[in-house]
């Protein structure tokens, strides 16, 4: 692995407007509408609304350190950069971005894997699946995803801002609709015991939380995207806080909505609450439109993570410590396509491979909190103590807070991960985090030594 050589450079395209469009269908996805059942049955009724609080409280006091270091290093990357500068280039750094690139190797095509097989579960109301099998649902959107991506940035935040109306028009239409027949006893009252304050409600919480988290990933996506927004210093911050704000409101305006309309009995077992909401309201014909409206969702946030994603891989290429191959950028069309096609081709093998959402989410998750999450606010504390304030165009208040919050909450989240089992073994998820993290610095020592790098090299003694 060397270092790459590019073909051209990323151009900066993406307006305030295009970039939140892109973090929120990112956000929104498939997520809300696959989880709705599995949060109120881990929380065993109404009160799962308060796990919906709960994601949106970790995902904004996260986003103060996103909004910081994106506007400090608006480069393409994200994560990476950022590992990379914190803990030293030449040094620690070596060792925490390339495990982000590791990690990212897994975890990137899952996400992507995810949201296909989401989209597969929503279809079959439409199409039966013994009519038309899910995997060759996921396979053929994922192939159209990639035919619509290998193109220039400035006509994909065209898109974006397309696939952004259709989402916001869809959740207005569930929230109105909800609102206009809400039965508030269904929201409000609660099961014997929904607020026994009990070792057990904390774990249902964190368990529930899980899922819920998930739906609120993707507001740092523009992050990655940083070395292609106009004015990034003050735009990606921006969107990131308009991204939360705004999904987190429409979030909660409408789980409530839908819980009173159907009853929480009846949203814990099925698969396809809007569904069954949106028939309950209108009928039969509506809820197929309904449906339609929610794949259109689904994969606007599949466009919106690949497309940040596919950036990833890039820089580190153009560093040196990924396969130079990634680097190149197209000719003409000016995207890094070597990164956007290998991605799609693993995402494709996953979502061949997989079949139970709830086991890939939780996935997700433990292989994401140590290194990206959890490093990445600790590198911010770091970067605050070697860097003067000037080279902050962002600052969030009540500093620390934020940090000593993210952290103990994202190892809570960790811990709520809980068991899985495959080929008869049991296995904690946080213990696959652990491992995939332990396995990626083998390679990196190893990868170190032949190449006669830190920690077995000479360092830059200036970096």
């Amino acid at each position: 692995m060397t270092s790459a050589n590019t073909n051209g450079k990323l151009e900066r395209g993406l307006s305030l407007t295009q970039a939140t469009a892109l973090n929120m269908v990112d956000m929104i996805g498939i997520g809300p509408f696959v989880v709705i059942g599995e949060v109120v049955r881990t929380m065993g009724g109404p009160q799962a609304l308060l796990a919906w609080g709960a994601g949106a409280l970790l995902a904004a006091a996260d986003g103060f350190i996103w909004a910081e270091l994106g506007a400090a290093m608006p480069q393409a990357g994200g994560s990476y950069v950022f590992l990379r500068e914190a803990y030293g280039p030449q040094r620690w750094g070596r060792l925490m971005s390339f495990l982000f690139i590791w990690q990212t190797i897994f975890q990137a095509p899952l996400v992507m894997a995810s949201a296909a097989i989401g989209f597969s579960q929503y279809f079959a109301f439409l199409v039966p699946a013994d009519m038309l099998h899910p995997k060759l649902v996921r396979a053929a959107l994922i192939l159209f995803l990639a035919f619509l991506l290998y193109r220039r940035i400035t006509a994909i935040g065209k898109i974006s801002v397309a696939i952004w109306v259709g989402v916001l028009a869809t959740m207005l239409w569930l929230i109105v609709g909800g609102a206009m027949n809400f039965n508030a006893a269904q929201v409000f009252t609660f099961p014997p015991g929904a607020w026994d304050l009990s070792w057990a409600f904390f774990a249902g919480l964190g368990a529930a939380s899980v899922q819920t988290i998930y739906t609120y990933l993707g507001y740092y996506n523009v992050c990655h995207l940083g070395a292609e927004i106009v004015e990034p210093e003050r735009n990606i911050p921006r969107s990131i806080f308009l991204s939360i704000g705004g999904i987190a409101v429409l979030y909660l305006l409408m789980q409530t909505s839908i819980l009173g309309v159907v009853p929480w009995q009846e949203a814990s077992q099925s698969d396809f609450v809007v569904s069954l909401f949106v028939q309950k309201l209108y009928g039969e014909a509506a809820a197929k439109f309904a449906t339609a409206m929610v794949l259109w969702i689904a994969f606007g946030s599949l466009f919106s993570l690949t497309l940040g994603y596919s950036r990833v891989p890039y820089a580190a290429a153009l560093d040196g410590t990924f396969f130079s191959i990634f680097g190149r950028v197209h000719p003409t069309r000016h995207f890094p396509h070597v990164s956007l096609l290998a991605l799609c081709a693993l995402a494709l093998l996953f979502a061949l491979a997989f079949d139970k959402l709830r086991d890939v989410i939780r996935g997700i998750l433990a292989m994401r909190t140590l290194v990206q999450f959890i490093g990445g606010a600790i590198g911010l504390a770091l970067l605050r103590r070697m860097w003067s304030p000037e080279r902050f165009p962002y600052r969030m208040r009540l500093y620390p807070l934020p940090i000593v919050v993210v952290v103990a909450a994202w190892l809570a989240i960790l811990v709520s991960t809980g068991y899985g089992d495959f080929g008869g073994l049991h296995f904690h998820y946080a213990a696959v985090g652990a491992a995939v993290m332990m396995a990626g610095a083998a390679v990196f020592l190893v990868r170190s030594k032949l190449r006669n790098e830190w920690p077995f090299g000479a360092t830059d003694e200036h970096s």
